[in-house]
């Protein structure tokens, strides 16, 4: 098996929690919302946003799992061209993360959620 660098490993392990906590987060305010207000025209968008942050993330998620997997399964390095797309892919999610984070927080502040 192809050895991550720790610092990699470490990233690619802290991104797949942060992205886990945006879903956890996301799903748990559409449902308050949806419990607190159910389905008016004034409260479906936020419903959908929040849907929204919840499956942009999951991709990103999937895609460092199989970068992980992958490079489990290299023989005897892990190639440039590999360690070049996870590094762009780590800085891309970095910047969709905080994001993803304001999404949620802006309708938990606008309608009080938890």
């Amino acid at each position: 098996m192809a050895k991550f660098p720790d610092e990699l490993a470490e990233t690619i392990w802290n991104l797949k929690r942060q992205l886990l906590e945006i879903v956890d987060a996301a799903t748990s305010a559409e449902l308050v919302l949806f419990e607190r207000f159910g389905e008016t025209n004034e409260i479906l968008p936020l419903l959908d946003e929040l849907k929204n942050v919840a499956e942009r993330d999951a991709p990103w998620f999937s895609r460092l799992s199989n970068f992980q997997l992958r490079i489990a399964e290299s023989q005897p390095l892990i190639s440039a061209d590999m360690l070049n797309l996870v590094n762009q892919s780590i800085e891309r999610i970095q910047v969709e993360i905080p994001a993803m984070e304001r999404s949620i927080q802006e309708v938990k502040t606008e309608w009080n959620l938890p």
